[in-house]
C-alpha cells in the first residue's frame, strides 16, 4: 500500500494544497519571470515556507513542492552551474519536508489527521518554455526527447525522498507516456499524472481524456489520474470520463476559473461565484478522491474543503 492509499482508507478524500505561484502574487510578490515562482527558491524561500504552512493549517493532507517550473536548464540560464542548480531544485523538497515536519511536531495538529505527504512537482516541458505551451501541448518533441529532458530533474527530486511525484498540467498523452517510461528507471517511485484540459472531454492537445486515462490505468507506478489547472466548469464531466475507463483514484485540482494569458503572464477576471468548497463536494460526489486547487486558489479554498471532509 502506498502512503496515499493509507490516507484514502481513513477519510473520504485526500485534501491537496492550492496555488503557490498565484498565492505569492496575491500576497504582493512579483512572479512575472521565466522561472515564475521557482525564482523564490533563490530569492525568498521564507515566503514559500509560509505558504506551505498556511495550507497545512488550512487542512491539506499533501503539499506540492515549488518545483513546477524549476529545471536544471532554467537555473543554469541564470548563471548557476549544474551542482548549484541541482541543490536549488532539491531545496524545494527539503523546504517542504521541513515545514511539514515542524507542523507535525505540534500534537494539536495531529488531531483527526494523518501525517501530510510531500509531492514533488514535475511540470511539463511547456512550463520550462514559459510561453504557455502547457495549455496547448504543441511543443512537438518525441517521447525519447521528453524522457531525456525530465530524467535529470526527476532523479534529483527523488534523491530528496518525497512521498511521491506530482506530474502535473500535462497537456498531451505523449508526455504522460514519457513519464511512465522514465519512472521505470526508478522502480520504487510513485507518481500521479494530472492533465490540463480545454473542455469537458479533451485535454489541451485535443486528445480525449478517456483515451489518456485508459492508457494509464495499467501503469502500476501511477497511483492517481486526473486533472489540474482547468476551469471548474469542466471538472465533473472529466471525472465521469476518467471513471468510465479507470479504477485508479481520481485527482482533481482545477484553477479558480480564470484564463491565463502567456504574453502578459496574467489571469482574467474570476469566472465563478460558487464557493470552492461546494464545487469540491460535487466533484467528490462524482467520484474524485483527491481534491485541491491550482492557480488562483487560496488557503481559504482548501479550508472550505477540509470543513466538510472532517466534519
Amino acid at each position: 500500500m502506498n502512503k496515499m492509499e493509507a490516507i484514502l482508507e481513513k477519510q473520504k478524500i485526500m485534501i491537496l494544497d492550492g496555488a503557490t505561484g498565484t498565492e505569492l502574487e496575491r500576497r504582493g510578490y512579483d512572479v512575472k519571470d521565466t522561472l515564475w515562482s521557482a525564482k523564490f527558491l533563490m530569492e525568498n524561500p521564507k515566503a514559500i515556507e509560509m505558504i506551505h504552512k498556511d495550507y497545512l493549517q488550512a487542512g491539506a493532507d499533501c503539499i506540492t513542492t515549488l518545483s513546477y517550473q524549476a529545471t536544471f536548464e532554467g537555473f543554469m540560464k541564470r548563471g548557476l552551474d549544474e551542482q548549484e542548480a541541482k541543490a536549488l531544485l532539491q531545496s524545494a523538497v527539503t523546504l517542504a519536508i521541513k515545514v511539514r515536519d515542524e507542523f507535525w511536531e505540534d500534537k494539536n495538529n495531529r488531531v483527526g489527521r494523518m501525517k501530510p505527504l510531500i509531492a514533488a512537482s514535475v511540470g511539463p516541458y511547456g512550463a520550462y518554455l514559459a510561453d504557455g505551451s502547457e495549455f496547448r501541448g504543441d511543443y512537438g518533441l518525441s517521447k525519447t526527447e521528453l524522457v531525456d529532458f525530465h530524467r535529470k530533474r526527476v532523479s534529483a527530486l527523488l534523491e530528496t525522498n518525497p512521498d511521491l511525484l506530482a506530474c502535473e498540467t500535462v497537456p498531451c498523452l505523449i508526455e504522460a507516456k514519457a513519464y511512465v517510461k522514465l519512472l521505470r528507471e526508478f522502480p520504487k517511485a510513485n507518481a500521479w499524472i494530472s492533465f490540463s484540459a480545454k473542455d469537458g472531454k479533451h485535454i489541451n492537445s485535443g486528445e480525449r481524456i478517456q483515451e489518456c486515462a485508459a492508457w494509464l490505468d495499467d501503469c502500476e507506478q501511477i497511483v492517481a489520474i486526473g486533472i489540474n489547472c482547468t476551469a471548474p466548469e469542466y471538472i465533473a464531466s472529466l471525472i465521469e470520463a476518467i471513471k468510465a475507463v479507470s479504477s485508479k483514484p481520481i485527482i482533481v485540482y482545477p484553477n479558480a476559473g480564470e484564463v491565463y494569458d502567456a504574453q502578459s503572464k496574467s489571469w482574467s477576471t474570476k469566472a465563478t461565484t460558487v464557493s470552492y468548497g461546494m464545487m469540491a463536494h460535487r466533484w467528490y460526489e462524482k467520484g474524485a478522491r483527491i481534491i485541491g486547487g491550482c492557480c488562483q486558489t487560496t488557503p481559504e479554498d482548501i479550508a472550505q474543503i477540509a470543513r466538510w471532509v472532517r466534519k
